[in-house]
């Protein structure tokens, strides 16, 4: 079977978004074009990197055109995107790497984000060339969501990926994890109930 590579070059839409309550919530990709949807889970953790190295590849860019090249500074209003992950939210696959990319010659930035695939090995090097081998499989490898974005778009991604992000359970004042609606056990008090 051949590499399945969902292509969006440019999409109308491409953001990220959850789905479920706060603490239980899935994190989604999803790029759309007319009636074309592609949506991709990954986890917290991987939406906060994506943006905050999106946000300095695009600050990189800006420094090295010295402000010529078409990236806004800030996400501009008419591009900012609030709206909900279009339904139904259908899972293609689970995301394990990512990559970012600048194309200076079209002026765009492009994201990969590649499935998640186990590998086994018996030593770190065979593990190290494995991985290789199919990150570099164009014909064979895993499923891969790839977009190009105008600067614009770019900077309104991640400026809507930091508030995804940021919109789950409010931190504990004491040690920062999260708070459930029902509290939770403090290691900075002790194992009481906050």
């Amino acid at each position: 079977m051949s590499r399945q590579v969902f292509l969006y070059d440019p999409p109308d839409r491409f953001v990220a978004g959850t789905v479920g309550l706060p603490g239980r919530r899935t994190f989604y990709l999803q790029a759309s074009t007319g009636t074309r949807v592609t949506s991709v889970a990954l986890e917290k953790t991987q939406v906060a990197a994506l943006a905050e190295r999106m946000d300095e590849l695009l600050d990189e860019v800006v420094r090295r055109s010295g402000g010529s090249a078409s990236v806004p500074a800030v996400a501009p209003a008419d591009v900012v995107d609030t709206a909900p992950l279009r339904t139904p939210v259908e899972e293609e696959f689970r995301v394990g790497t990512m990559a970012l990319a600048w194309d200076g010659s079209d002026q765009r930035m492009i994201v990969e984000a590649q499935a998640l695939v186990e590998l086994e090995a018996e030593t770190e090097e065979d593990l190290a060339a494995a991985e290789e081998q199919m990150l570099q499989d164009e014909e064979n490898g895993p499923p891969v969501l790839r977009v190009r974005l105008t600067g614009a778009q770019a900077r309104s991604f991640a400026k809507r990926a930091l508030e995804v992000v940021d919109a789950g359970r409010p931190p504990c004042p004491l040690c920062s994890l999260p708070l459930d609606p029902e509290g939770h056990v403090c290691p900075r008090q002790n194992g009481y109930r906050r």
